[in-house]
């Protein structure tokens, strides 16, 4: 069996499809177990949140718990190195931004999935699009339906079902930035 570091992004995606399913009660129990066992192997100082469809009451989601850590940008090295020595899979290094998951395996998903991206402080998108749509029950049904309609165009594709749903991620974070920024916002 192939290890997942020899494996091309097509045969990830094979292994690895897009698969939504109904809101479970348990996706913040994970994410809280999960942030638990993050505290005792993260520098001291980060703050952890739970993100994504998962954190969003209501909606269908890849059963995927994501966990953003904001970590201040002196201490990415040592985050990284904790998380690698973890078990932690480092999936993608950005200029401030680490992306790592867990629970994946040769013969496919764990029983229990994580992604983790590893922030500096305020760099939180996720955060004010998870509140929009926990604010805002008929934008989060909307995110839903969009999601449910390209999920099996996309099944083997994630950067194409990540691409097809920024427009509407976009749209929010913009909605919310005015929202901010409106007069008589308390």
């Amino acid at each position: 069996m192939k290890c997942l570091e020899d494996m091309t992004l097509e045969e990830l995606w094979q292994l690895f499809p897009i698969e939504l399913v109904p809101p479970r009660p348990d996706w913040d129990e994970r994410y809280v177990q999960e942030a638990f066992a993050l505290t005792s192997v993260l520098p001291e100082g980060v703050v952890l949140h739970h993100i994504g469809s998962t954190a969003i009451p209501g909606i269908w989601s890849k059963p995927i718990v994501d966990i953003l850590a904001e970590v201040r940008s002196g201490a990415f090295d040592e985050a990284e190195e904790a998380l690698l020595a973890s078990g932690w899979l480092l999936m993608n290094r950005e200029a401030r931004r680490l992306h790592f998951n867990k629970g994946y395996t040769p013969a496919g998903f764990a029983p229990r999935v994580f992604h983790l991206h590893v922030v500096t402080p305020g760099d939180t998108p996720e955060l004010t699009f998870r509140d929009r749509m926990r604010a805002h029950p008929e934008e989060a049904k909307a995110y839903e339906a969009l999601k449910l309609s390209l999920w099996k165009r996309f099944e083997h594709n994630r950067d194409g079902y990540t691409d097809a749903k920024t427009d509407f991620i976009q749209s929010a974070l913009v909605a919310e930035e005015i929202r901010d920024a409106s007069p008589g916002k308390d």
